[in-house]
């Protein structure tokens, strides 16, 4: 809580870390989640990886070159920022600080790596973990999206098993069968979370 002008405190926002294995569905639940719940808002994160087909600049990531990432990772300008998949990915500090002092909760849709580091920096963090209803499910979602390499669908399939391995330090695990009961859950866990006061103000 902060307390403004007229001594009336006012709620800052949640940090919420939303994670999956690569095709563990987090992209798709974040979107649908955005769509249902309107105090939220998806952290934008900047990444040296090529767009996707449909991808746009500034609404699903920030692509930049790894020279720029490196300038402003030395300038501590993220919030979190770690090496996955080969590429370079991080979450921008002064964006996600606005958006919770104005009482908004902001969503990071990101990996474990950077779920473990927002959480080392703030306790306070909500992590929810999405897991598959097994491995194999998972590498059938992987193989039919056909956007990855051999060599590099190999590297998300390996890291998908130590993922789901350290997810189990998340706050909360949904798994991910059906998409519109997974959705719940996820706003479920967000409403209890707003409603218990467990989370101080960053």
């Amino acid at each position: 809580m902060k307390t403004g002008k007229q001594g009336v405190q006012k709620k800052t926002g949640l940090m919420i870390v939303l994670s999956s294995p690569s095709g563990g569905g987090k992209t798709t639940i974040a979107h649908r989640l955005l769509k249902r719940d309107k105090n939220v808002i998806r952290s934008v994160s900047c990444t040296t990886r090529k767009p996707r087909p449909g991808e746009r600049n500034g609404r699903d990531y920030f692509f930049t070159t790894p020279a720029r990432f490196k300038a402003m990772a030395a300038r501590k300008q993220f919030l979190e920022w770690a090496k996955v998949h080969n590429h370079f990915y991080g979450t921008p500090r002064r964006w996600v600080v606005e958006q919770m002092e104005r009482g908004r909760d902001v969503l990071f849709v990101i990996d474990v790596q950077g779920g473990k580091a927002i959480k080392k920096g703030h306790r306070e963090a909500l992590l929810i973990f999405l897991k598959p209803p097994s491995f194999s499910v998972l590498k059938g979602r992987l193989e039919g999206r056909q956007s990855e390499k051999k060599a590099d669908l190999k590297i998300r399939l390996d890291n998908a098993k130590w993922e789901m391995r350290e997810g189990r330090h998340y706050d909360y695990h949904v798994v991910n069968d059906r998409l519109g009961q997974a959705v719940s859950q996820v706003a479920k866990i967000i409403k209890k979370e707003r409603q218990s006061g467990r989370h101080p103000s960053a």
